[in-house]
């Protein structure tokens, strides 16, 4: 990714520089937060400062949980999110006089992945939640009562990995899945915010199962499978046209950056969440994620005009 970022910038560099260095916005924009956004957002931090040099962009990864923290409590402009706000963060915020609302800047979803060995090609929601509930003793696969596994894989032990408490998309899937965020059980490995623990995690134990974000599972796909989800209407692969068609069910979701309506009184803070939005298929295309649909950009931006006006 930072290769491909490093000839992104060295193909930016020296376009329109004239005007770029003869705009006027200087300053400094801090944003922390989900480590599923993160990639992004620094990819864009990056390109951003190519087109203006005087504004330094910082972005920092405490997962969604710490992004919002410091967020409700005025330490940075902006909150990378792979959830919504939490009602007991949105009453920080209130606390502490912070007017925000999100930005979606990518489509997103989350992959279960398996290992490459696993003969299985599709899992339901109920097969998921069998699986995954804070009550489930399920220990090898063919102990599940809700799906046919494959003989081959039947006396393998369930090897789970996940991220952990702090994490939105820990908070998604326990939510989506188990039908409460935070209802999970408590036997798996927590690989915190680390994804590509959960890959090479996986890819290590033919009995191997995790969630992960889209795009590293599109950066894995040599070493992990991915499984079509079945919400309830059949099977659906995790591809680019379902998840920005919103057909992949229920873990097919959107990737946010929490803007505030002081920091964007700001006018470098303005131009970078224009940028994220305008540029969302160099930005996310860089960065393998799932960009935006020009249907979704014009939302945002109407979001982010409504927060400055």
């Amino acid at each position: 990714m930072a290769a491909i970022a490093a000839l992104v910038l060295a193909g930016c560099a020296g376009t329109d520089q004239e005007s770029t260095e003869s705009s006027g916005i200087s300053g400094s924009i801090l944003i922390d937060g989900s480590s599923t956004v993160g990639p992004a957002s620094e990819i864009a931090a990056e390109l951003f400062m190519e087109s203006y040099p005087d504004v330094r962009a910082s972005v920092n990864i405490s997962g969604t949980g710490g992004g919002f923290e410091k967020f409700c409590n005025g330490e940075t402009d902006g909150s990378n999110a792979s959830r919504f706000i939490k009602e007991e963060e949105s009453a920080l915020c209130e606390e502490n006089g912070i007017s925000y609302d999100y930005i979606t800047v990518a489509n997103d979803a989350l992959s279960v992945v398996v290992n490459q060995g696993n003969p299985l090609e599709c899992i339901s929601v109920e097969t998921l939640n069998e699986i995954w509930n804070q009550d489930s003793t399920v220990a090898t696969w063919g102990e599940l009562t809700t799906v046919d596994v494959p003989a081959a894989i039947q006396d393998e032990p369930l090897v789970l990995y996940g991220p952990g408490t702090d994490s939105g998309t820990f908070d998604y899937f326990t939510d989506e899945i188990n039908g409460e965020s935070g209802n999970i059980r408590i036997d798996y490995n927590n690989i915190g915010e680390e994804d590509d623990l959960a890959v090479s995690g996986v890819a290590s134990a033919a009995g191997g199962l995790s969630f992960i974000p889209y795009s590293y599972y599109q950066e894995s796909l040599d070493e992990v499978k991915g499984l079509a989800v079945d919400g309830g209407e059949g099977c659906v692969e995790p591809t680019v046209e379902n998840v920005q068609n919103q057909a992949y069910t229920p873990l097919g979701r959107g990737l946010f950056t929490y803007a505030s309506s002081t920091a964007l009184e700001r006018p470098e803070v303005q131009e970078f969440f224009k940028f994220l939005i305008n540029e969302t298929e160099l930005i996310n295309g860089t960065a393998g994620y799932v960009g935006l649909t020009p249907e979704q950009q014009e939302e945002q931006l109407a979001r982010v005009e409504a927060l400055i006006g």
